[in-house]
Order: structure tokens, then sequence, then C-alpha cells
């Protein structure tokens, strides 16, 4: 391929060739993910919960904790 002004068209094609194949290995993985709490609702969880449950693990602990006692505050003030 040729060069044409500034653009490497060999280069190009490696980024879209890249991408395009990391898009199809995430919508592989979507579908898996998607299998797995299909899975789990199967056997009585519920996908929502496991939703929330894997945001808070991504939190630290200092943000997790800080959360909950948010929640607890907001919670006793609604007095849930």
């Amino acid at each position: 391929m040729a060069d044409t002004g500034n653009i490497s068209s060999q280069r190009l094609k490696s980024f879209v060739d890249r991408i395009e194949r990391l898009e199809g290995e995430r919508s592989a993985l979507s579908a898996d993910i998607r299998e797995v709490y299909s899975e789990a609702k199967g056997t009585g969880f519920d996908s929502k919960v496991l939703r929330q449950i894997l945001r808070l693990r991504k939190l630290d602990s200092a943000d997790l904790k800080e959360q909950d006692e948010l929640l607890d505050l907001y919670r006793r003030a609604l007095g849930l």
C-alpha cells in the first residue's frame, strides 16, 4: 500500500484490522457474559443484584465504605 500525503496506508490498515478484531472479541465476550447472567438467573440469582455486586467490587474499600455509610444515612432519613 502507498503513502497518501502524511498517512501511511499500511499503518492505517493495521489499526483498522486490530480494531475490527477487538470489536469481534468484545462481541463474543458480551455474548459469554449474557450467557453467564442467564445461567445465574436460571439457578435463582437476581441478575440486577449481580450487576450491583460487580459494580461494588470495582470500588476501593474507602469508596465502598463511604457509599455504604451514605446509603445507610439516606435510608434512615427516609425511614427505610
